[in-house]
């Protein structure tokens, strides 16, 4: 795929990415961060290394091929580090890179501010569902 066409280039000729533009790689960054696993691996990996079967423990509901192919793209873009040691039994580590660790700082806030407005979400679901149940 050429340059031009997943970002325009500024003053500089620096690419500039754009979310918004339909090629931009940025777009498919995001959905790993963002995506339900990305966003939660994240989180867990903030709090310190896992080793696979206790990433999964941890991240609950998360089956193990979503969980591989989620830290296999999260480490493509940067953001998780995987170390393998060559033991028997093979032990592999997942840990947060420095973007990781920027990323899931903040995700964090997101995620204690949507906890936090939890009871506001409840109240407006229901009225919804009430106001649908109406009609």
């Amino acid at each position: 795929m050429e340059e031009q066409a997943i970002a325009e280039r500024d003053e500089h000729e620096q690419i500039v990415f754009d979310v918004f533009a339909r090629g931009c790689p940025s777009r498919e960054a995001m959905e790993h961060i963002t995506g339900r696993w990305g966003i939660l691996a994240l989180l867990a990996l903030g709090e310190e290394a896992y080793r696979f079967n206790a990433l999964r423990r941890r991240v609950d509901g998360v089956s193990e091929k979503m969980l591989a192919q989620t830290l296999q793209a999260l480490e493509r873009d940067g953001l998780v580090h995987r170390e393998a040691q060559h033991t028997i039994p093979p032990r592999v580590e997942y840990s947060l890179t420095p973007l990781g660790r920027e990323a899931a700082r903040r995700l964090l806030g997101l995620i204690e501010w949507l906890e936090g407005e939890m009871p506001q979400v409840l109240a407006a679901r229901e009225h919804y569902d009430r106001r649908r149940s109406l009609a």
